[in-house]
């Protein structure tokens, strides 16, 4: 089956309511001596290039980029798409709950993007946890899930539709990492030990972070544990300030160099206006360490623009840091020594072997911004998978009020083409499959990815998907006729006689009549009915 692959290569009535470019790239092969100017032009022009996605030429791919600067890739780990143009074989291997199988996950295309259908064909029906990530260089490190380390016990793999998002106009999963999961591989062959020099990029979230240790990727020990300063050289993401001070909320770029993590030589942050990536959907960060006396930090919005470096400096001052002491593994999700407090995005990486030019950065951040994460799916206004919707109230008082998700909680208020940007995106959902029945439905947030709509406690939340069953049950609503005679009414899965009702401006799921004051019959089959309409956010 195409996809499938053996071979090797992811917002009453309510109640006491007032109702009132460049357009394709050269080829860099063969330019020898020329490259890095040739780089450092394409990169000052490109950047300019901002939009919808765009065909990708050959050669101008994220390992592509590298291996003509002369830094190839050592690793190059995606769920969403290819990272070389040559690329063709397995991305990732899925187990399904129901029987244990595993399937190998694929391109629709070499050195395109993911075949999520046939992940959905193949886990149809039960669920399935991501097992293995393929390395898609040829040094075949791959990753698995990681076992037991000096801080954590061993992980478990992450449900395998727990992100979906469009990339390249394709619907495709990224990898949502919840505490206990991880990933690693601890034999690898060609990564950076000893000192020597690297560079490495993830694309991940701003928006799926916390302040528990350690949500990084790249270079670790080989045996688990916290073996010494300097025996990590890894991208950390999250919102742990291990050096203060730190500057902003977070979350920041930093390096996990083993027992911290670094934003300068000092530990703590030496530039003030780096106060964090704030809530991006989508986040380029990237690491470089010469092993030596030099590393650097850069941060970019994966969906537009360039990159911002943040440091770039010696090592560390304390002892053991200059020169490093890498072991050459390489870890995903957790630190080191397997501290496994984190959770993260992750929907591409690469490890190099020497540290990338400057323009070669960049032109493989134009490159991601190409690919257009999270862009529009393409279907607007249905309840059909993919599909974007807004969901505005029937009930006479309110009817220019839509669902939409404020500091977590559901809630309706009023939204108009004169709205902000942020308000109109927080009421725009993405329709996917029910997460506990494919014949019902989930919503996800437009801009927290992989955060769906769920109950809890009778009350609408917008959360990040676990993967566990309640949480799938709870984010399951199926639809019917809306209760009032028109529009649509959503109810839970798992408390079929409660339906998606707005009250006192917050959204519950309320029962005709009951102990609640939410659960009043008056009015509620107005305030159980939904208009689904085209999203707000664009």
């Amino acid at each position: 089956m195409s996809g499938i692959s053996t071979g090797h290569p992811h917002c009453p009535t309510r109640n006491g309511k007032r109702c009132t470019v460049l357009s394709s790239f050269v080829r860099l092969q063969g330019l020898g001596s020329r490259v890095p100017a040739v780089l450092s032009v394409l990169a000052a022009v490109v950047a300019l290039a901002v939009g919808a996605p765009r065909a990708t030429a050959a050669g101008s791919l994220p390992c592509d980029v590298y291996a003509a600067a002369g830094t190839p890739c050592v690793a190059a780990h995606s769920l969403v798409r290819a990272l070389s143009s040559s690329y063709g074989g397995s991305l990732y291997q899925v187990k399904r709950a129901s029987d244990g199988a595993t399937a190998d996950i694929g391109l629709l295309t070499a050195g395109g993007y993911a075949n999520a259908a046939a992940q959905d064909s193949f886990c149809g029906g039960t669920t399935c946890i991501v097992t293995k990530i393929y390395d898609q260089s040829s040094r075949h490190n791959d990753l698995t899930v990681e076992g037991a380390g000096g801080a954590g016990a061993a992980d478990v793999g992450a449900p395998a539709d727990a992100l979906p998002v469009t990339a390249g106009g394709h619907q495709v999963y990224g990898l949502e990492i919840s505490a206990g999961m991880g990933y690693r591989d601890n034999s690898t062959s060609g990564v950076a030990t000893g000192g020597g020099a690297e560079g490495m990029y993830m694309v991940t979230s701003g928006t799926h972070v916390n302040g528990s240790c350690c949500f990084d990727y790249g270079n670790a020990e080989t045996n688990n544990q916290d073996t010494g300063n300097g025996h990590m050289d890894a991208i950390n993401f999250g919102t742990e300030c291990w050096f203060s001070p730190c500057y902003g909320q977070g979350p920041w770029v930093q390096a996990d160099l083993e027992n911290g993590l670094f934003q300068s030589d000092a530990g703590y942050s030496r530039n003030t206006s780096n106060t964090g990536t704030g809530a991006m959907p989508f986040v380029t960060a990237l690491l470089k360490n010469n092993g030596q006396d030099h590393f650097a930090l850069k941060y970019g919005n994966a969906q537009s623009g360039g990159l911002t470096t943040t440091y770039s400096g010696g090592e560390p001052t304390t002892s053991g840091y200059s020169p490093m002491h890498q072991e050459g593994a390489i870890v995903l999700g957790t630190g080191g020594d397997n501290s496994n407090g984190s959770i993260g995005s992750f929907f591409e990486g690469v490890m190099t072997s020497g540290i990338p030019t400057d323009a070669a950065d960049g032109l493989v951040q134009s490159n991601i911004v190409s690919v257009g994460y999270g862009g529009p799916t393409g279907s607007t206004g249905s309840l059909t998978a993919g599909s974007e919707i807004s969901l505005r109230a029937t009930t006479a008082c309110c009817t220019a009020d839509y669902i939409r998700h404020q500091n977590d909680a559901a809630v309706v208020s009023a939204v108009t083409s004169a709205s902000s940007a942020l308000d109109r995106s927080d009421a725009t959902w993405i329709v996917r499959k029910g997460l506990a029945d494919g014949s019902c439905w989930s919503f996800e947030s437009r801009n927290y990815p992989g955060d769906f709509l769920r109950h809890f406690d009778y009350r609408l939340y917008r959360q990040p998907m676990t993967g566990t069953a309640q949480f799938r049950q709870d984010a399951t609503f199926c639809a019917g006729t809306g209760k009032s005679g028109t529009g649509t009414s959503f109810a839970s899965y798992n408390y079929p006689t409660r339906y998606l009702r707005h009250y006192d401006y917050n959204v519950y799921i309320a029962s005709d009549g009951g102990s609640n004051a939410f659960d009043s019959a008056t009015s509620w089959t107005d305030d159980v009915s939904w208009a689904v309409t085209a999203p707000w956010a664009p």
